[in-house]
């Protein structure tokens, strides 16, 4: 079986080394074929000819074609509209030159690009939505685009579009397989008899974190220099849907009660705002770390930790949402402290009693589950088991995508 795995972001981005690489190597074992398209940023700027030939030969080891194209960031919409233009001349070309049989698209733009570009060729490849999350709903929860705008709309309406036209789906929390696919039946299938599975974002137990918990949280507690404080963290992004006032109220009410309470931030961000409101807090350059870490690294940092925050703008569009950071922190064998209406992590929580949930955002919940964090003890082992049981990329997310490959290509 041959596929194209379109993707508009970078190959060297975290997201594409942790979220879409495993997969196709998962997937490969099964002797699936893949091309994989991605669209680089400042491709001309950030890469020499030479970097392009060691990168692709060093994925083509790995039984992967990589091909590429530029991303363009200036004046959004209008450029958006090229790169789907080009994509899907180049997605077209693919389909002719490797007799491509499945087209997955990972979220709205490249998944239009593998529609576009199947009307217009004689060789009709099977579409996979791989939805992820709403978003244009994410878009205006974040004060990206206006509420109910034009480009809001637009997109909802090209939404509308690919629902129709895809031969299969992925979506990544229960929730919103239930409002998307309200006829979802037992045997896997939409109203229309058309695949859907249920991925949530995975880890990788065979290599990414296959480790010594305890050999690396003595290390990187060592290099850090936090001996024996609490150390809250914090992976990921932050802004937009992320509730940086919450945490860092979160994180003072902390300090109030554990002097020796530590903050830990592993992100790409702009530091700025969040070092500014733990400063305005009493945190002190001591009691912080606000940094971007490789990904081959953040299990150790994780394993420095005491405990996990995700804390998200709960909403319509966050049912929609598994992140990433969750079984992360899992899997390294920490509790995870969210705030309540975000995907299927309330359940997940309160199922294995692996943390805690935040109900309202006041001091006095975040002492109540403070209290709740020290009272549960030492819950390495249950996350651990967890995030095994529940996000393994072999078992979950890499048997969830080829049970979908084998049904749209019997």
């Amino acid at each position: 079986m041959r596929a194209l795995y379109i993707c508009y972001f970078g190959v060297r981005e975290p997201l594409v080394q942790t979220q879409v690489l495993p997969y196709l190597r998962e997937l490969r074992k099964d002797r699936h074929e893949f091309t994989l398209l991605t669209f680089e940023p400042g491709l001309a700027a950030n890469w020499t000819t030479d970097e392009i030939e060691s990168q692709r030969a060093k994925l083509g080891e790995e039984g992967i074609d990589w091909q590429c194209l530029p991303y363009h960031k200036r004046f959004s919409a209008a450029v958006t509209v090229y790169d789907i233009f080009r994509g899907s001349l180049r997605v077209r070309r693919i389909i002719k030159e490797k007799s491509i049989d499945i087209l997955h698209g990972r979220v709205h733009v490249p998944t239009v690009m593998g529609a576009l570009a199947r009307r217009f060729s004689r060789r009709k490849p099977k579409l996979l939505f791989d939805i992820r999350g709403f978003f244009p709903e994410e878009y205006t929860d974040a004060g990206i685009w206006p509420e109910n705008g034009i480009i809001y709309r637009s997109v909802k309406r090209v939404e509308k579009w690919l629902m129709k036209e895809s031969d299969g789906f992925v979506v990544l929390t229960e929730k919103a397989r239930d409002i998307l696919f309200p006829a979802f039946s037992d045997d896997g299938t939409d109203g229309f008899g058309r695949p859907v599975e249920v991925i949530p974002c995975c880890v990788d137990f065979e290599k990414r974190f296959a480790i010594d918990r305890e050999t690396l949280r003595r290390r990187f507690r060592n290099k850090m220099g936090i001996d024996e404080r609490f150390v809250f963290v914090h992976a990921g992004a932050l802004g937009g849907l992320y509730l940086n006032e919450q945490i860092a109220d979160f994180l003072a009410t902390a300090r109030e009660r554990d002097r020796s309470v530590f903050a830990m931030f592993l992100t790409q961000s702009d530091p700025g705002e969040i070092v500014s409101l733990l400063k305005a807090r009493g945190f002190g350059i001591a009691d912080l770390f606000v940094g971007k870490v490789e990904p081959g690294e953040m299990p150790g940092y994780l394993c420095a930790a005491d405990a996990g925050l995700s804390f998200v703008k709960a909403g319509y569009a966050t049912q929609s949402r598994s992140p990433t950071k969750i079984p992360e922190y899992l899997a390294c064998g920490l509790p995870v402290i969210a705030n309540r209406g975000v995907g299927d992590v309330d359940d997940l929580i309160e199922r294995n009693r692996i943390g805690a949930l935040i109900n309202e955002f006041n001091n006095h919940e975040y002492s109540q589950v403070l209290k709740g964090i020290i009272a549960m003890g030492d819950v390495s082992q249950r996350s651990r088991e967890t995030s095994e049981r529940e996000f393994s990329l072999s078992t979950v997310g890499g048997e969830r995508y080829n049970r979908l490959y084998k049904k749209l290509i019997p």
